[in-house]
This record gives C-alpha cells, structure tokens and sequence, in this order.
C-alpha cells in the first residue's frame, strides 16, 4: 500500500498527515521539528511506498535532506503560492495545508519547485552573502554621507572610500559624537572589504571546481562572482527545454495584457529570480563597452528606447547566450562563429 505524506513545516513544529491511495486518512500528527520526533512519523512508513510533499519554506533544506538520507527519494518541494491557488480555502491551520499536501500529491495535482542539490544550494549561499556584504557596506557609506551632508562638507574625491579619501575623512574635525560615529563606519566598512576580500576568494575556489561557470566566463561581461552566481541560480539547465522557460524563470520576459482581439507587451514581468536578474543586468553594463556584437544590440535600440529598457535587453540577450552556451557546452568566441556561419 502506497502511502502519501504532507508535511506543514515550521520552525519548532511539523504537522504531518498520512493518505492512502484512495485519499483515506490514515495518520495525523503534530511533533517537533527534530530528527527524533521525525524518525518516530518514519518508523511506520517504508521508503520504497512512501512519497512525501513540504512546502519551499525558510527550513525546508535541513527536513528534505534529513528525509532523503534516510531513503525517503520519492520528496516533492512545493511552491505555497502555487498550493494556495490551487486549494483556494477560508481555513489555513497547519493540519488543513498538510491534508491539502497530501492530497494534491495522491492526485498528481500538487504543483512541484526545483529542489537543488547541496552543491547547487552551496553556490546559492556563498554568492548570496557576498550580496549581503556589499548591501551592508553600500547601508553604512550612505550612513556616512549623511554625516557630511548634516555638517555641509564637500569633497573633490571620485571615491571619498578609497585609502586618499578614508584619510581624508579620518582627519575631519567633526563634534564628538559624529567623529566618534564616523570613525566607527568606518572601522566597520574595513571589516566588510576584508570579509569581501576572504568570499571572493572562496568563490575563485568554488569556480575552479565548476565548468559550466568557467565555460560562461568565456562572454565578457562575468567574472568570477557572477559565473556562479548564474550557475547557482539557474541550477540544472536541462530542467529549462527550451530558452524562453529560463528567461521567464529570470524574470526577463515582457508582461502580456490580452482582452479580446487586442494583444500588447509591457515591461518585464519581474516574476522571477531576483538574483539572476540582478547579477545579469549588472553583467549587461561591463558587456555593453567590451563585447562588440553586444555593444552594437544595445545602441540599435537605444537609438528608440530608454537606456534601461536597452539594457534589459542586452541582460536577456546574455541570459539566452548562457543558457546555449551551458547546454552544448559551447565557450562563447565559438559559440558567435557558430552564429555568424548560420
């Protein structure tokens, strides 16, 4: 007898119910979310009958793997959002969302998401924190031009954060507690480019490892760092048949507004990973001034459009790029002779 899981997970709690074939409860629970409670819900069910469904939640990572170490394959991730659509209720208890789990699951209707594996979700975190530090650092310079702003101070220095403009603004006479203040982000932004410093350093190492990310190096415009975080984000490009699924999966494809007879695009949905739209549009920038079949696109439609909109366009042209690039594992001066000759 084939047995069908839905687990509504939590930080402290895991709501568990248990259906058979023909969408009989057969077992509901709430335990804690530790590996001894679980192991207790696993005694009764044998791996090999048993398909289990949780929702993509923020502690979703430690019960899947915990789950699949233990034999139990046959995992569905879930989207929420997608789930609340599907089983539009008025009720929302945890054991309702684990019944609906289940049964969405028993009914092949339960609209499943993209587990990455370790390695993938690996490359997710580390280029994910170098974010993070950089959004920290950009937090505190804007803390700091403040500080000049309130005391009217002006400076001639391109980068007021380079070594000739930090000394300069460790010499400014400011009251007490500015100076105090002052001192303090910027103790704390040396601190911030060291950590950059350290993570982009494990990032190389990251790389080394990976030959789709040193493959997609190849197109000017990524480095390092956006190699793999393009790499991470997009996972598995087999998952993607065709092109245009990735970029939507980007967020790159232009909104539709149909009614009737009349059809028209708008602006890029945005519905989709930030993180890989963010680092490609980044990416765009550098490709536009070195990369010559890209420099030519951009300025053939800024000629009509706004330079952001041209700019998008390079970012998805990139991403489609990539994605051929990575699939016949193809470097990119081989891949623009391919197109040219075609």
């Amino acid at each position: 007898m084939h047995n069908y899981v839905g687990l509504d997970v939590h930080k402290s709690s895991i709501y568990a119910v248990v259906m058979n074939k023909e969408g009989k409860k057969l077992f509901e629970r709430k335990l804690k979310n530790h590996p001894h409670e679980v192991d207790k819900l696993l005694a009764n069910l044998e791996p090999k009958n048993t398909s289990i469904a949780l929702e993509a939640c923020s502690v979703w990572q430690y019960l899947y793997d915990y789950l699949h170490e233990s034999g139990y394959y046959d995992l569905s991730l879930t989207n929420p959002l997608q789930v609340r659509l599907i089983a539009n209720s008025r009720k929302k208890t945890d054991k309702h969302d684990a019944k609906v789990l289940a049964d969405l699951l028993r009914t092949n209707m339960l609209p499943k998401s993209y587990a990455a594996p370790k390695d993938v979700r690996e490359q997710r975190q580390i280029t994910r924190h170098r974010a993070s530090l950089v959004r920290l650092r950009t937090e505190i310079k804007n803390k700091i031009h403040a500080i000049l702003l309130r005391h009217g101070i002006e400076h001639e220095y391109s980068d007021v954060f380079g070594a000739k403009g930090t000394e300069y603004l460790r010499s400014l006479d400011l009251p007490m507690c500015d100076r105090f203040e002052l001192d303090s982000y910027l103790d704390i932004i040396e601190n911030i480019n060291a950590q950059v410093k350290d993570t982009n350093e494990r990032i190389e190492d990251y790389v080394d490892q990976h030959p789709h990310a040193r493959l997609i190096m190849s197109m000017p415009g990524i480095d390092y760092y956006s190699a793999l975080m393009i790499c991470g984000e997009i996972g598995d490009v087999h998952r993607f048949p065709h092109v245009k699924k990735l970029v939507s999966f980007a967020g790159l494809n232009p909104s539709v507004y149909q009614s009737g007879n009349t059809l028209r695009q708008g602006h890029i949905s945005r519905q989709g990973n930030r993180n890989l739209r963010w680092i490609l549009v980044q990416c765009a920038h550098v490709a536009i001034m070195h990369d010559p079949y890209m420099a030519k696109f951009y300025r053939r439609l800024k000629k009509t459009k706004h330079h952001n909109v041209a700019l998008v366009a390079v970012a998805r042209k990139m991403l489609e790029r990539v994605y051929t690039m990575m699939k016949l594992n193809l470097p990119y001066h081989v891949l623009q002779v391919n197109r040219k000759a075609s």
